[in-house]
Order: C-alpha cells, then structure tokens, then sequence
C-alpha cells in the first residue's frame, strides 16, 4: 500500500552512493540516521542529523522517496505526498557503515 503517494513509478533498485552520508563523510560531520535516494542511490542524513542532506538532496533533485536506510528500517518516505511507502523490497546495505551517533 503506498497510503496516498502517486510516485511509486520513480522506486528504483539503486546502489547506494557511499557507506554514510556522502555530503557529511565529505566534510567530516556527524549524521544520526541514513536515508536512501529509491530513484538514484544517494545516501543522505535524516532530519535528526545537523545537515539533513537527504532532505536537501530532495530539494534539489526533486527525486520523491527515500528509504530508511541506517539501520535498515524497510520503511519508505514520499517528500512530495508526505506519507509513508510500502517498498517493493529492501535495498541491501553497502558496509559496514561507520556508528557517529
């Protein structure tokens, strides 16, 4: 069930960009959760995090679902609807992925 959201089209499988938040490991900062790009493979830091990269990689690409990634929740998140996703599957961690909080 995707709860509302009308990208489910843009769910691809995708290779995560880098073991961590790849703006934060390029600027030696902190993240406190990963989220994953289901359309191109970034990985960004959540919300919580003091960068929330993944929410500026929406911004800026305008790719609409990330997926929990660190720790692998198997949740999906649509910025352009607001609503949680049921994935099709669980993208496979690329590690092992570097604890900062």
């Amino acid at each position: 069930m995707s709860y509302g959201c009308t990208h489910m089209d843009t769910i691809r499988d995708v290779t995560p960009s880098a073991k961590g938040c790849e703006e934060c490991l390029r600027i030696g900062s902190e993240w406190v959760h990963l989220r994953l790009c289901r359309e191109c493979g970034h990985v960004g830091c959540c919300d919580d995090s003091p960068h929330r990269h993944a929410t500026a990689h929406f911004h800026t690409t305008r790719h609409p679902i990330i997926e929990g990634y660190d720790p692998p929740e198997g949740w999906g998140w649509c910025f352009v609807d607001e609503t949680m996703v049921d994935l099709p599957d669980q993208t496979p961690q690329v590690g092992p992925i570097p604890r900062y909080v």
